[in-house]
């Protein structure tokens, strides 16, 4: 048995570095147990609260949204602060084997890619439209309005002004389309398609996976394959940490 201590909302803030309004936050998504309260109405947390909110930290340290990781991360949180922990243990042994096969999935992309880009092109002229482009890679007319918006392809025109889709277009577009269905950013792959236009020699998977020094803003899926190794690595963390709880808490909840 141990002595079990208690905290103040201000105090817990101070133990894990957070506002007190997070800690607030927390405890209306649900992702503590709700605290007791004394007789004057403030919470009553206790030590299991302060490591529930240091595990959820590092769960959501590295936030990947795709395949319902964000998701399942939460489940995890919230069967800790239901105080079950095999749910938990379960919860994330499913978010490691999701984040397994998102990565599989980004390392197949870039292996289409390396096969697309040593294909021949076809000898035939080919001009598209629009519609005819969609239909033959099938994908929407409004996914590659807005590939073009941000910059991933440029097309030319016709006289009359309509958009002609030509075969190294085609070939562009096959490689956006197969990295945009791994949940590559459009950065990341404006990155790749930008080092393809140099006569340089590239290693795909690092392009992919760094971020240029000048990008003002970079998210999770800028990084995809070191963003999905970090979360697996935090999971592993959070396995471990969800046993140490269990042992330490699991006799006395």
């Amino acid at each position: 048995m141990f002595t079990i201590k208690t905290y103040k909302t201000a105090e817990v803030a101070k133990l894990v570095g957070l506002h007190p309004n997070t800690i607030r936050r927390y405890e209306e998504w649900g992702l503590i147990p709700t605290p007791k309260r004394a007789e004057n109405g403030y919470r009553i947390f206790t030590d299991y609260h302060i490591d529930t909110i240091r595990i959820a930290r590092v769960a959501f340290q590295i936030e990947v949204l795709q395949a319902g990781l964000r998701r399942q991360m939460i489940l995890v949180i919230k069967a800790l602060a239901a105080y079950a922990f095999k749910d938990a243990q379960e919860a994330l042994d499913r978010y490691i084997a999701l984040a397994d096969r998102e990565m599989k999935r980004a390392a197949e992309a870039i292996t289409i890619v390396e096969e697309t880009l040593v294909k021949k092109e076809e000898t035939a002229h080919i001009e598209l439209t629009r519609t005819e482009t969609a239909n033959k890679l099938e994908i929407t007319t409004d996914a590659l309005r807005n590939w073009e918006l941000n910059g991933l392809l440029t097309v030319k025109r016709m006289k009359n002004g309509y958009r002609v889709y030509t075969e190294a277009d085609l070939k562009r577009l096959k490689i956006i389309r197969t990295l945009r269905a791994a949940n590559y950013s459009l950065e990341a792959i404006l990155r790749l398609l930008h080092a393809l236009d140099t006569p340089k020699k590239l290693n795909i998977k690092n392009v992919l996976d760094t971020p240029d020094s000048s990008e003002d803003i970079v998210s999770v899926c800028d990084k995809l394959l070191t963003s999905l190794e970090q979360a697996k690595t935090n999971a592993r963390k959070i396995k471990k940490e969800i046993d140490q709880l269990e042992k330490k808490y699991g006799q006395s909840l």
